[in-house]
Parts: C-alpha cells; sequence; structure tokens
C-alpha cells in the first residue's frame, strides 16, 4: 500500500519537478517553460545514466544550494518585508487556509520526500540501532536548514508584494518567483535564480524517480539494480510525456504537486505509527520513546484533519488551472 501511494504521489511530484526545472531555464534563457521542462528531463536522464555525471552533479548543487540561500538572504533585505506583522501572523493569523498550510507541507515533507533521505543512508551502509545518532543529527539538520530557508524566502517574497509590485500567477507560462527576485534583485538576480531552480529542479527529478523505483522491489526480490535503473529512467520518461500532454500552467503544477502530497501524507504517517507502536520486531526490537509516539499521533491526527479541510480546494485549484 505504502509502495502505490508514493508511486502515486512520486508521479504527480515529478510533474512538479519537471516544471520547475522548466520556470528556472524560463528564467534563466526565456525559453517556454513547457519544452523547458522536457529538455530538463531528459539532461536528468543523461546524468542519472553517468556515474561521472551524477558525482559532479552532486558537488554543483552543493555550491548552488550556497548561492540559493546567499540569494534568498539578499533578496529578504533588500525588499525590506514587514517583520512584525509576519511574525504575529505567523503565530497568531487572521485567518487559516488549511489548502495553503498542506500544500506547503507536502511540499516539503511530503511523498517521496519522506523517504528520499532515509534511502541515500541505507545506500550508504547507515543501518542499525548503533547508527541512530547519525541518522537522527541528518534528519534534523536537514529539516533545520528546509525549515529557515522557505521561511526566509517567504520573507522575501512578502517584501516584494507589501511594496507593491503585481506579480502575474494566472498566466500560463507565468513564473511568479522568477518575477518576484527580479523585482528584488534586477534581471541578474532573475537569472541566478533561474539557474539555482533549474538545477534543483533536474537533481529533484532524479532524486524523486530513483526513490519512487527503488520501492519496486517490494514486488519482488528479483528485481536487480539494473532493472531498477532502467525503470527510473522509463519512469522521468512517462512523467516527461505526462507534463507535456497535460499542458497546465508550471507553476500550478508546482503547488498542486505540494497539496497532492501533503493529501497522501496521513496515510504514510498513519503506517508509521502502527509500525512504532505495535511492530518493533520490523525494528531489531527498537522501541521509540512514548513521548516521540504521542507527538507523531497528535502530528499524524492533525494531518488527517487538513487533508479533509483542503482536498476540495486542492483539487479544485488545479481543475482550473
Amino acid at each position: 500500500m505504502l509502495t502505490v501511494l508514493v508511486l502515486c504521489g512520486g508521479l504527480v511530484f515529478m510533474l512538479g519537478n519537471i516544471a520547475g526545472a522548466g520556470l528556472g531555464l524560463n528564467a534563466l534563457t526565456g525559453l517556454d517553460p513547457k519544452w523547458g521542462g522536457a529538455l530538463s528531463a531528459l539532461l536528468a536522464i543523461g546524468i542519472f545514466s553517468s556515474h561521472r555525471a551524477g558525482v559532479a552533479m552532486d558537488r554543483i548543487m552543493m555550491g548552488l544550494g550556497i548561492l540559493k540561500i546567499c540569494l534568498i538572504v539578499f533578496a529578504c533585505f533588500a525588499t525590506h518585508p514587514p517583520l512584525g506583522e509576519a511574525l504575529r501572523q505567523s503565530v497568531w493569523p487572521d485567518y487559516i487556509d488549511f489548502a495553503s498550510i498542506t500544500t506547503i507541507v507536502g511540499g516539503t515533507v511530503g511523498g517521496y520526500i519522506t523517504y528520499a533521505g532515509a534511502h541515500r543512508l541505507l545506500d550508504r551502509g547507515t543501518v542499525g540501532v548503533e547508527n541512530l545518532q547519525a541518522v537522527s543529527r541528518a534528519a534534523l539538520t536537514g529539516i533545520l536548514v528546509t525549515g529557515i530557508a522557505r521561511y526566509v524566502l517567504f520573507l522575501a517574497i512578502l517584501g516584494v508584494v507589501a511594496s507593491g509590485v503585481v506579480i502575474d500567477v494566472s498566466g500560463k507560462g507565468a513564473n511568479p518567483a522568477g518575477q518576484a527576485f527580479q523585482a528584488a534583485a534586477g534581471d541578474i538576480g532573475m537569472m541566478m535564480f533561474g539557474l539555482v531552480l533549474w538545477a534543483a529542479g533536474i537533481s529533484s527529478v532524479i532524486g524523486a524517480s530513483y526513490t519512487s523505483m527503488s520501492f519496486i522491489t517490494v514486488f519482488s526480490k528479483k528485481i536487480t539494480e539494473r532493472v531498477r535503473n532502467l525503470a527510473t529512467v522509463v519512469f522521468i520518461v512517462i512523467c516527461m510525456a505526462v507534463y507535456i500532454v497535460l499542458g497546465k500552467p508550471p507553476a500550478a503544477l508546482l503547488v498542486f504537486a505540494g497539496g497532492f502530497n501533503g493529501l497522501i501524507l496521513p496515510l504514510g504517517l498513519s503506517i508509521f505509527m502502527y509500525v512504532g507502536w505495535a511492530r518493533s520486531d520490523l525494528m531489531d526490537g527498537y522501541h521509540y520513546p512514548r513521548w516521540l509516539l504521542v507527538l507523531g499521533i497528535l502530528t499524524c491526527l492533525l494531518s488527517w484533519f487538513m487533508a479533509y479541510k483542503s482536498a476540495g480546494a486542492i483539487f479544485a485549484f488545479i481543475g482550473a488551472a
């Protein structure tokens, strides 16, 4: 069941990742996001098929990650967002939009993302109770960096909007984030943003497809690494074809990908809560602390509630796009 959910969520996330790469290439070169996404998907296949290119991509992404953080921080300072109001609304909002919250949560930790880091650790052989500290440190570091980066990005975009800049969010080739960075840092800022988003989109295409296909081994233990790699390439091609045929605005696909994976997140959480409470035999006898399990149950129930409240709005959004 979890495998089917991850594959469905992975497919939708792939559409968002390809769309993101297309928007990045659009900001960088002006190329139509539709064909920019298709070209990026083909490039992702080439990088995935080449071990040397994959290693180089990992190193390049580290540098681009630093560039992204610097660019976001610069945009935040340049736009002078209303910090006091932003902090107040974060703690005590005037209006709670469950669809927006579900979309942000789903785009951050939904679908395959929940398992991507774990699969990288498994590939490195970081398994067992003896590696619990290393796994916890990796998870906490990832969550903290992602959370801080997203909030600073939110402040940067808020500053642009608060300054009176009108951003096109409805056009077929609209690139809202690119427009925001152009307003904050000029054409150079937009091109740098495009480079970062394009590279992030390509790496996410590779990561999403690889993680999604790594789950197919549950159907048969005879599936070899070669077959899994071939399935990954086929999966990228299928997603690229769906992206082209679907014809939805790339920005809308990005938002829907987060929303959809936010909707299926409670299902995966429920399975892991069951394992945590009742199946310690699957974890070599390890028992999670009770307080952590209680927090997990509360979080799981909250995610179910948010999914229930926001499902209609999320599907209505992509239907109207």
